[in-house]
């Protein structure tokens, strides 16, 4: 056994490029400023521990590895997450005034729609911005030509994946209204997937070109785009993509009944394209584990939203208010989450091989190990949590006014909405951390 384990090591170690240095990192590190003052040792000098079965061999390069400061992650974070919070207000009261047009009294199956369709935009533009974020944190951004690459080939796995999705999600959506209401309705069933792919890649094309953008720039900068492309993609996202939904679908229902065909060749169309963006993956070597790799989080995320979808759509008629506080406690939560979890899969990629889980981490942890000691990223969590606190609060009754011309939100609902955000954000916080 011991050779077997030997034999990792050294089949690890033969597939670092002379450059890298092998440092032995040590469990106490739990800091970003401590990871970045990491010390490389004697080649080789890695050790597999015996009981966590976690290898303590990493492959730093020191000159990638930038150590932040508490305060100028706040700052990083901070701006772009009120615009964000800006956004979200912005989305729900979009969502509160579509409410109300024709296509939606009309087809309810829309309300089923919205949460996972804003999820699985959300999912898929914050996986883009992980990825380059990642790739720009490990400095290969250097070069126009890569980034090209990077530009081509994470546009084309979005929109394979916003392609797949959509349609699935347009079909659970038609599943979940025709068996609460009795009755099968084909054109309606057009309507929703052909309003559901085409306001999904629509979407997701004009927020990656954005996202791109943002970290290229803050790259540029010298900031953490782990830190800022997200939110600042947020910030607008969810109005983006409840505008686009409201006006193609109000665009697709004035046809739905005596042009449907049209709704076919839109269906079709989108689904021709797809081997044209599968042949541009496969080609690009930063995309192309994406491909096989990448879909059952977002098709499971997917589903999970689906059912938050049949929520809204239950509700809506007994709370008039609820649509405009679904996108910013989802969305708020989700953007400081996947601000976190864009963090620590650069940190994975910085500090280890694949497949070897770097030593001053865990496989599992307490909540306490996640927020206060024990692991890397832990004084982000508490910054984070922090921000989503005060952010909630100010989201909540300024959303509120705006809506109603006046303030409704009470002591009670206040308080029980701040907590259900801060259990949202620490159950999603801990499962990153700990697993």
């Amino acid at each position: 056994m011991d050779a077997f384990r030997s034999a990792v090591i050294q089949g690890a170690i033969s597939t670092i490029p002379a450059a890298s240095p092998i440092i032995v990192t040590s469990q106490g590190a739990t800091r970003d400023e401590e990871l970045g003052s990491v010390t490389p040792s004697t080649p080789g000098a890695g050790s597999l521990h015996s009981v966590t079965s976690i290898a303590t061999v990493a492959s730093i390069d020191r000159s990638v590895i930038k150590p932040e400061k508490w305060w100028s992650t706040t700052l990083q974070v901070a701006v772009p997450f009120f615009l964000a919070g800006i956004g979200t207000i912005g989305a729900g009261i979009t969502l509160g005034i579509v409410q109300n047009w024709e296509v939606f009294k009309e087809v309810s199956s829309f309300f089923i729609l919205v949460p996972p369709l804003l999820g699985l935009k959300g999912n898929l533009d914050t996986c883009l911005a992980s990825r380059l974020s990642t790739q720009a944190n490990l400095g290969k951004m250097n070069s126009c030509r890569e980034i090209w690459k990077m530009t081509v080939g994470n546009i084309a796995v979005v929109q394979v994946q916003a392609i797949v999705a959509a349609i699935l999600v347009s079909l659970f959506a038609v599943s979940m209204s025709a068996a609460v209401e009795g009755q099968f309705n084909l054109n309606d069933a057009l309507l929703l997937s052909a309003a559901s792919v085409t306001t999904a890649t629509s979407s997701c094309f004009i927020l990656d070109l954005v996202m791109i953008g943002v970290i290229v720039v803050s790259y540029r900068l010298h900031m953490n785009p782990d830190n800022i492309a997200t939110p600042v993609a947020a910030s607008i996202g969810d109005v983006v993509s409840i505008s686009l939904l409201a006006q193609i679908a109000s665009a697709f229902y004035n046809i739905h009944e005596t042009a449907y065909w049209i709704l076919i060749l839109v269906i079709v169309a989108y689904l021709l394209f797809l081997p044209f963006w599968i042949c541009i993956i496969l080609h690009n070597e930063y995309t192309r584990p994406v491909l096989k790799s990448g879909w059952f989080p977002v098709l499971a995320a997917l589903f999970i939203s689906g059912f938050g979808g049949l929520v809204l759509d239950n509700v809506v008629d007994v709370y008039n208010y609820f649509v405009v506080f679904q996108p910013i406690i989802n969305g708020i939560g989700g953007n400081l989450v996947s601000v976190q979890s864009s963090r620590i899969s650069t940190m994975l990629h910085q500090s280890s091989l694949p497949g070897i889980i770097p030593p001053h981490t865990r496989l599992c942890a307490t909540p306490w190990a996640a927020l206060f000691r024990g692991l890397p990223h832990a004084a982000t969590a508490r910054i984070l949590i922090s921000m989503n606190l005060a952010g909630q609060i100010v989201f909540c009754f300024v959303a509120d006014y705006i809506h109603s011309r006046e303030s409704t939100v009470t002591v009670a609902f206040a308080f029980f909405y701040l907590a259900v955000t801060l259990l949202q954000w620490l159950d999603a916080r801990n499962y990153l951390n700990g697993c």
